[in-house]
């Protein structure tokens, strides 16, 4: 459950980077709960063709997150929110910003 829940965080940072048909096989699977064998069906496809399509689209959501972060910065934000009083808030957040 907890790859599930990352992979569509990182869906929803990063899904205008994936193309069109990536973005359909993302949602089917994830997000629509299709099967890999409906989706072959759907699609025309081989189910191994899916998987390996699905397989391809979360390395590259990660990849994506590896490189800029932007979730793992979020979350680092949203601790900092949650557990510090506000002057050291807005200088570590300030830190975290420039990098």
């Amino acid at each position: 459950m907890d790859e599930f829940i990352y992979l569509n965080n990182l869906y929803d940072c990063y899904n205008e980077l994936l193309s069109d048909k990536q973005k359909e096989y993302f949602c089917d699977y994830y997000q629509n709960n299709l099967t890999l064998s409906e989706m072959a069906l759907n699609y025309g496809i081989s189910r191994n063709a899916i998987h390996r399509q699905i397989k391809k689209i979360a390395e590259l959501l990660e990849f994506y997150e590896s490189k800029l972060c932007i979730i793992s910065k979020n979350n680092k934000i949203m601790d900092l929110i949650n557990s510090t009083k506000n002057d050291k808030l807005i200088k570590e957040i300030e830190r975290i910003i420039e990098g």
